[in-house]
């Protein structure tokens, strides 16, 4: 990722019919005088044609022919962020609507000779538009963590808008002190913006007699401290207050539980309180108070389990400069012979928007109200938590195109792309380039033509965008979406522990174990539930009726997912030495690693229901067979953490997310080998424990 302009590139000698070609007679302008970001566009584009296409070109401060050139030239209707690019034989001319149009035709040059496998331009003139204002992501290198090379890869990746968590005043979202000016200044010279997203709670009630003063305190004061900051992001979870709705606890969720009892009803950060929309009214005239353009957003994330009329009800009292976040797939379910199984977080395996997302676009417009689509587009969910990329482009693709509809009605105004998971380079973002952007002149490919061209771009074959499409078949309608397999094997991978759930011990405590995640993270183990068993739903089907479904599907899914895999595995040869192979060999590991989480996640449900038939077995013949399944289960496991030893050794990105730390690399993987191995011997221990004189014992099954 530090590497933005790849070595290699350049892959064809000459040019096509109706294409330039850039040579050592070219120069580019760098005016003495020039703008910040046009000299940055011009040393960006010297250093992209050394490195990627072998080509130095010099900067000239006076114009010549055959010179590329960058000006801000705002047309009499200008959008920001817009671009043209003019292209003859002698002249390349980036005219942008304002400075960022100009960094953005600049990247716009780049992506095009990269596509083409040479310095080689289309002639012509394009005119290029962003069609939202802010497509919004997390850093991929850490939590918080945007230096300068971080940032112009944000950029160079079509990402507008980067997220800075909020605990305090330049206090981060691992609870460390940094200087958010610093960050938000860097980040506005690379053409980007910086949204807030708040942790900060609200410890008042709206009717308080001192709440408009509390308020300001926090929310107003976070923009006179960082007052280039374009916006606040606030949800739910993170934003409770003392509500008087008898409908919730009126406290924090932690706080709702009384002597050990929990409250059945929801704290106030995940229901939408009658008092809800007057806090939220408070907070956006605090932050408007100090500034008035700056952007308050509130996701509606952490309510999408309620019925329709609920959330509307919410929606109908919100103030109409308050935008509030949608998520695209949340609660989308699919019923199976009477089986109902929701999205209960993140998955691309879902391309058409939920009832959720859809019933609350539809509100919106009706109050009024802008959104933010929360589409994890940057090509990253929770569907396996612990790699780069999900590479699985058709699945992106389609769920772009869903998305389209909501920005050219003019509701959906932004784009949520990643949460702290982050981001990494991979096709999803050019595809983002494709959809997201509105074009005038020139001829752009399908999305299926451009998944072509980014296979023979960066693997030398377009029998990789084939791999991708049967990825992206495999998982569809088969992944499990439940928040046991998501907060489980699906986050960790391979690395995923497999515990007896018999508890043999003398000290009585839990066999639920502390995954062992470095100190200092944002969220480590916090997210990570080790004590596999079903988290039950209102919204879902039982466990023990959706687990012989998940394992029939996720059984397809892993075979489909291997062939694919296996088929990479016999382009490798084929793919040219050096930059494609090294992608080639890369992408592998990624598909290997991706199919040992789906082997764990199918593994761990039948140790589950193995665990299950033991522990109301009482005949030891009928309990030691058990016990021999489940033994034949640790050897596969083991068998599985060995196979994907090699992998993470390849790629050390697998295996890492940025709230959590390494979760699945070698250490843990071999940790989780010593973990089995302790199982194993638990289960002679019970073997032994079976062996005693027992009096007429007659199990269960």
């Amino acid at each position: 990722m530090q590497a933005i302009h790849q070595p290699g590139m350049r892959i064809r000698s000459t040019p096509k019919d109706g294409e330039i070609a850039l040579d050592s007679s070219w120069s580019i302008l760098n005016p003495d005088g020039a703008a910040a970001q046009i000299r940055s566009a011009a040393e960006d584009l010297q250093n992209y044609l050394t490195v990627s296409q072998d080509l130095r070109l010099d900067l000239d401060t006076e114009q010549t022919a055959n010179q590329i050139a960058f000006r801000v030239s705002p047309p009499s209707r200008p959008h920001r962020g817009a671009f043209c690019v003019r292209i003859t034989q002698n002249t390349v001319l980036v005219s942008g609507d304002d400075l960022r149009g100009v960094l953005n035709g600049q990247i716009w040059l780049e992506d095009m000779m990269n596509l083409a496998g040479g310095p080689f331009l289309p002639q012509g003139t394009i005119r290029r538009m962003p069609r939202v204002k802010n497509r919004v992501i997390f850093s991929g290198s850490g939590i918080d963590d945007y230096p300068d090379w971080q940032l112009e890869a944000i950029r160079h990746a079509g990402f507008d808008t980067i997220t800075i968590l909020v605990r305090g005043f330049d206090l981060n979202g691992l609870r460390k002190n940094c200087d958010f000016n610093d960050i938000i200044e860097r980040a506005e010279a690379h053409g980007l913006d910086t949204m807030l997203y708040n942790h900060l709670g609200a410890h008042v009630h709206p009717d308080d007699p001192g709440a408009d003063a509390a308020l300001d305190s926090v929310f107003g004061e976070l923009f006179r401290r960082y007052p280039k900051a374009a916006g606040l992001h606030l949800v739910g979870e993170s934003l409770e207050y003392p509500s008087k709705d008898p409908r919730t606890t009126g406290k924090s969720f932690r706080e709702s539980v009384v002597d050990g009892i929990p409250d059945p009803r929801p704290s106030p950060g995940w229901f939408p309180g009658f008092d809800y929309p007057a806090l939220l009214r408070k907070i956006v005239t605090a932050v408007h108070h100090v500034k008035p353009e700056a952007e308050v957003i509130f996701s509606t994330y952490n309510f999408c389990y309620l019925p329709s009329d609920v959330r509307e009800a919410f929606l109908a009292e919100l103030p109409k400069d308050l935008t509030i976040n949608i998520a695209f797939e949340m609660q989308k379910a699919r019923t199976t012979d009477g089986v109902r199984r929701p999205a209960m977080d993140y998955t691309v395996s879902v391309t058409d928007p939920g009832e959720y997302f859809t019933s609350e676009a539809t509100a919106a417009h009706r109050q009024g109200l802008h959104f933010r689509a929360c589409t994890n587009t940057g090509g990253l969910c929770w569907d396996v938590g612990c790699v780069p990329y999900l590479p699985v482009h058709q699945l992106w693709s389609k769920r772009m195109e869903a998305v389209l509809p909501y920005i050219r009605k003019g509701d959906c105004t932004s784009l949520f792309e990643g949460i702290h998971y982050g981001w990494w380079p991979n096709p999803a973002q050019d595809l983002g380039k494709l959809f997201y952007w509105q074009q005038e002149g020139g001829r752009e490919p399908s999305s299926g033509e451009l998944l072509y061209a980014i296979a023979r771009r960066d693997y030398g074959t377009e029998e990789v965008a084939e791999i991708w499409a049967a990825w992206s078949e495999a998982l569809t309608g088969r992944i499990v979406t439940s928040n046991e397999d998501q907060y489980g094997p699906l986050r960790v991978g391979p690395a995923y522990p497999f515990i007896f759930q018999v508890n043999m011990t003398r000290t009585m405590l839990s066999k639920e174990i502390p995954f062992p995640c470095e100190p200092g993270q944002m969220f480590g183990n916090t997210i990570i539930m080790t004590g596999y068993q079903p988290f039950e739903s209102a919204n879902q089907s039982p466990g023990i009726q959706r687990y012989p479904l998940d394992i029939r599907e996720m059984t397809e899914l892993i075979c489909l997912w291997e062939a694919a895999d296996d088929r990479l595995a016999g382009l490798l040869p084929q793919m040219p030495s050096g930059r494609c192979r090294g992608n080639g060999e890369r992408l592998l590991a990624l598909g290997r690693f991706i199919a040992a989480a789906f082997r764990t996640t199918l593994n761990i449900k039948h140790w589950w229901l193995l665990n299950r038939r033991l522990q109301l077995t009482a005949e030891p013949d009928r309990a030691n067979a058990l016990l021999d399944e489940m033994v034949q289960i640790l050897s596969a496991e083991e068998k599985n953490v060995e196979d994907v030893l090699p992998c993470v050794e390849l790629d050390s990105r697998l295996g890492w997310e940025p709230s959590m730390g390494y979760v699945a690399d070698a250490r843990h993987l071999c940790w989780k080998l010593r973990q089995l191995d302790f199982a194993r011997r638990e289960i002679d221990q019970y073997r032994n424990i079976l062996s005693i004189p027992q009096t007429a014992n007659r199990g269960i099954f």
